[in-house]
């Protein structure tokens, strides 16, 4: 059978609608596709209308037999050219993991669906959200202690599972996908393309009130809260185009990972007489020689320095914070009252010291750690708002100029070192977790 093309496959028409607000148009495709992988009818869909889905889709279906299920499914673009499969749940809960398995799971390239039993438990992201604009309590702790129980499991089985591999094994990762196949063309693979040329060439940006052409954007260098960067948005993707392509990143060790860790795919298991618990799902990345560098990039990024609500929530960001943006000697100068709120510097804390630093020091120790790691790690930190969605305001993402401007400057420090002597959050996070600290 000749694979669907990009936009002609069942789950890219399905998220095409839905993210043109047409829900029931998505949900009949839905149901076809459920008919079509596992036999049963479909007498009912109810597509979610959710802000963490920002290249996946979900929602409840209840079968003609009356049996309920929460399905999702992720779809990027290009995805038909790759040789493996998708969606290792089991690959996973071997390993050690907690991850909710599918009942049903169709991981053909392009019909990729899985569905689950129906929970009632909330998502990880709607507790945090709560949390990031509301007084703390007892359930801050408590999300703070689940949390912290997740990342020392998910260190233990990096730490246990790492190994070395070849450049056959990780080209045929998925988890790809999330960062250098967003860089390119496929008909092109060393020349910048895909999202970062869609998203960063041609028209203006509003950046709260200033505009910039767009190749004025990415040439100029910016000054974010007093704190000068050395790098342009440029080099930046330069950078990422050469670090994160797989023939660079498989020597630098491998691990079993989930790779798309965002707490819109994580569970918040309540059960009376225990504490709360965080189940993964929806492995659509999940690896066995997924590159250690990007094995908690994606979740470092999306579960942190995307909160409070700038990323998913443009409309409350504008709302809550400030942005400030001139053109100054040549730079552009950002001061905003934004910053990672009291629960993300927790989970900061620990993702640093239960994950990254004993990840990077087992590296190391097996000589597997290049000398780059950390422009690696920032080139993939800089990817994921870069590339997961249109951070120009009015464009695809549904940003504003103040959520645009904040996002934009969160991108460059998670991209950039800051021009020495100066040090921020992200500089002063890669430090604490630097198994051989460098001098300053």
């Amino acid at each position: 059978m000749t694979p669907d093309s990009d936009n002609d496959t069942p789950v890219a028409r399905a998220l095409g609608a839905s993210r043109a607000g047409r829900r029931e148009e998505a949900g009949t495709i839905v149901a076809v596709l459920v008919k079509e992988c596992f036999g049963f009818a479909v007498a009912k869909v109810a597509v979610a209308s959710d802000r963490y889905s920002l290249n996946s889709l979900n929602g409840l279906l209840t079968t003609d037999a009356g049996e309920e299920f929460f399905f999702k499914f992720h779809h990027e673009e290009g995805e038909e050219a790759t040789s493996d499969e998708y969606y290792q749940a089991e690959l996973l809960r071997e390993a050690g993991f907690p991850v909710d398995s599918p009942i049903h799971a169709s991981k053909a390239v392009g019909r990729q669906i899985l569905l689950y039993r129906v929970r009632y438990d909330r998502r990880f992201a709607d507790v945090c959200r709560k949390l990031d604009v509301s007084d703390a309590g007892a359930e801050f702790s408590a999300a703070v202690a689940a949390q912290e129980t997740l990342d020392a499991e998910i260190g233990a089985n990096y730490l246990k599972t790492l190994h070395a591999s070849t450049p056959a094994d990780c080209a045929r990762e998925p988890v790809h996908q999330l960062f250098h196949a967003r860089l390119i063309d496929r008909d092109r693979p060393g020349e910048l393309g895909g999202r970062a040329r869609r998203f960063f060439f041609g028209g203006s940006f509003d950046l709260a009130g200033r505009i910039l052409d767009a190749t004025a954007l990415r040439a100029v260098r910016w000054t974010v809260n007093g704190v000068e960067y050395q790098d342009s948005i440029d080099t930046l993707l330069a950078r990422s185009l050469e670090l994160l392509a797989p023939a660079r990143l498989w020597g630098a060790g491998a691990v079993v990972a989930h790779g798309d860790a965002h707490n819109a795919n994580v569970w918040y298991e309540e059960a009376p007489g225990r504490a709360p618990r965080l189940v993964m799902f929806d492995p659509a990345f999940a690896g066995r020689h997924v590159p250690a560098l990007l094995a908690e990039a994606k979740a470092t990024m999306h579960n942190i320095f995307a909160h409070p609500l700038w990323l998913y929530d443009a409309v409350a960001a504008a709302e809550r914070f400030h942005a400030s943006v001139e053109l100054r000697d040549g730079r552009i100068v950002v001061e905003t009252d934004w910053a990672l709120s009291p629960l993300r510097k927790d989970f900061l804390a620990s993702k640093g010291e239960r994950v990254w630093r004993p990840l990077l020091a087992a590296l190391r120790e097996r000589n597997l750690l290049p000398a780059d790691w950390r422009q690696t790690l920032r080139a993939a930190l800089f990817c994921c708002p870069t590339l997961v969605m249109e951070l120009r305001a009015g464009g695809s993402g549904g940003h504003n100029p103040v959520s645009s401007a904040i996002g934009l400057a969160v991108a460059i420090a998670l991209g950039s070192e800051p021009a020495f002597p100066g040090q921020d959050f992200v500089s002063a996070f890669l430090d604490a977790i630097d198994p051989a600290p460098r001098a300053r």
